[in-house]
């Protein structure tokens, strides 16, 4: 066996959260090594939509601009349709621009993007290179590790010389998708309902598919016939790729070639040319880990959670996961922070998780709903006034009901860290966490809220390699808490903000808002003992006496 190497931080597996920890890690100066047992290649593309968060993550670290141009055609019109066939009838339509036309809300500087994994990855890849501080390795797999008390002993081996070797690292992350040889390894059993559906996609290329049918273009179409829901189209790269999944049975019979070959002539309604580029039999399953970390191993994306794809929640609730987790190993690694920060991360992650998996399952069962409750038989006859009144009445039931999966915003930006050991309440209620709606709020606990500063310029702009106090009275004294946690040697800057919106949407005269992103703590002036707030929201102590800054007079 090889020499031993030495790394803070050991990331196994390479898709995007793998590869969003390891860019994060090595954005904040944190070296780490990144494991993948594959090469960089994608051939089926597990996720297509980067939520509005996580290109607020990508907005960040300056990589915005890739996205865009990564390789997607962002002028591709994004609708959604649900159809007979493609040469059928329309059932209703759910209207989208492309994405070049899509517009940023006002909740966010950034708005989602269509981006598939095998555009996603090699972005994140150069993101991560980029800072000199990770080292990717792909055709390395884990064999083997173990928890030393002080540190992690991992046994790698290249798969293409068989050559094994050791790393010890301080801390392991085990990204490592569904079936995560760290999860299983750690013992950690996953809860919830198991598989939701036995799906077999196929990617194929057609170029000028739209001109083969008589529908409008879509990103997305759902195929409902006399059985109900039994299939779905989704453009890959906005030009000629598309992936199509059927939706099988409990019977989980194998669908060979030929078989999807006429599924695939079935749900575009007539005969045609394609090449079928890849066949891959898959469950949709709604489980979340029951532990995020034991000692000093973690688990982050699928490896902690597996969802259906209806909603596009898995990827970005993984690199969320991601973004909370780096700063807190990289405030332990360079001492300014306490174990209980870590614990946080646990704590803060997974009923997001939770809630995200459970509203995925709601949405396929959404999207499902004609399979168990199927179409009259009329609705396919003939094409009379009582069959075209049967469809518009089924097609707009199906449209109300798929709309939530559509618009939710809310999972994406309202999630919350209510209770967190390292978060301290202010006594404020907690607001209703809506999925289709999202009212930003400066509340302790929930993302810090977006405001333009000027033109080009977010407030959420400010946040990211350190603790920010944003303070928009400049009349509140702060130098005791820069004096608290330069003793701690917590990084902390402080920003002055003369605007009565931010003012507004923010509600104190002084927040504390994480590196994530997240608001720790906000006050109308500073407790008066500083240095028991930094010790709180660094983890360096579970202390709960008040450190409010006497907010309403409620103490923490």
């Amino acid at each position: 066996m090889a020499k031993t190497e030495r790394v803070p931080v050991l990331v196994i597996g390479g898709g995007p959260v793998g590869l969003a920890l390891a860019g994060d890690l090595g954005w904040r100066g944190v070296d780490n090594v990144l494991v993948e047992a594959r090469d960089a290649t994608v051939f089926q593309p597990k996720m297509d939509m980067v939520g509005i968060r996580t290109m607020e993550f990508c907005r960040r670290w300056g990589i915005v601009d890739d996205v865009y141009t990564a390789g997607y055609n962002r002028q591709y019109i994004q609708d959604c349709a649900w159809v007979t066939d493609l040469n059928g009838y329309e059932f209703g339509r759910e209207e989208f621009p492309a994405p070049c036309d899509e517009r940023s809300p006002q909740q966010s500087p950034t708005h989602r993007e269509r981006c598939p994994q095998n555009f996603f990855d090699p972005v994140l890849a150069r993101f991560a290179n980029r800072s000199g501080r990770a080292d990717i390795r792909y055709h390395t797999q884990l064999v083997s590790f173990e928890d030393k008390g002080d540190h992690v002993s991992a046994v790698l081996r290249r798969r293409d010389t068989d050559q094994e070797y050791r790393i010890e690292a301080d801390y392991l992350v085990g990204c490592d998708g569904g079936g995560s040889t760290v999860r299983t390894t750690l013992g950690i059993p996953m809860s919830g309902e198991g598989t939701l559906t036995y799906t077999s996609n196929a990617v194929f290329r057609c170029r000028d598919l739209e001109k083969l049918h008589t529908k409008n273009p879509a990103y997305r179409y759902i195929f409902i016939g006399p059985e109900g829901t039994w299939a779905t189209l989704v453009a890959i790269n906005g030009r000629d790729q598309w992936r199509f999944s059927l939706i099988g049975d409990e019977s989980r019979s194998e669908v060979g070639e030929d078989e999807m070959r006429r599924a695939i002539i079935r749900a575009v309604g007539r005969e045609f040319d394609f090449e079928l580029l890849s066949l891959l039999p898959w469950e949709r399953r709604q489980l979340v880990a029951d532990h995020y970390r034991r000692g000093r191993v973690f688990l982050a994306g699928d490896a902690a959670h597996l969802t259906s794809p209806t909603g596009g929640f898995g990827m970005n609730t993984g690199v969320l996961d991601a973004v909370n987790l780096s700063w807190k190993l990289a405030g332990v690694l360079e001492g300014w922070a306490g174990e209980t920060l870590l614990d946080s991360y646990e704590y803060e992650q997974r009923p997001v998780a939770i809630r995200n998996v459970s509203e995925a399952g709601d949405n396929l069962r959404r999207m499902l709903g004609p399979r168990v409750a199927k179409p009259a038989p009329e609705v396919f006859d003939d094409d009379s006034p009582q069959t075209e009144a049967a469809r518009r009445r089924y097609g707009d039931a199906y449209t109300e009901a798929m709309k939530r999966e559509w618009f939710s915003i809310g999972i994406h930006l309202g999630y919350s860290y209510e209770g967190s050991p390292v978060v301290v309440p202010d006594g404020s209620p907690m607001p209703p966490l809506d999925v289709q709606t999202y009212l930003p709020t400066g509340r302790p606990g929930h993302r810090a809220p977006h405001v333009w500063l000027d033109a080009d310029r977010s407030l959420l702009d400010e946040y990211g390699r350190e603790f920010v106090a944003v303070r928009f009275d400049p009349a509140v004294e702060l130098d005791p808490l820069t004096v608290a946690a330069a003793a701690a040697a917590m990084p902390l800057r402080v920003v002055d903000v003369d605007d009565a919106a931010a003012a507004g949407l923010y509600n104190g005269k002084v927040v504390l808002v994480r590196p994530d992103g997240t608001v720790a703590w906000r006050g109308e002036r500073l407790p008066s003992d500083p240095g028991l707030l930094v010790g709180r929201v660094t983890g360096r102590s579970r202390d709960r006496a008040p450190v409010s800054g006497d907010r309403d007079g409620v103490a923490a």
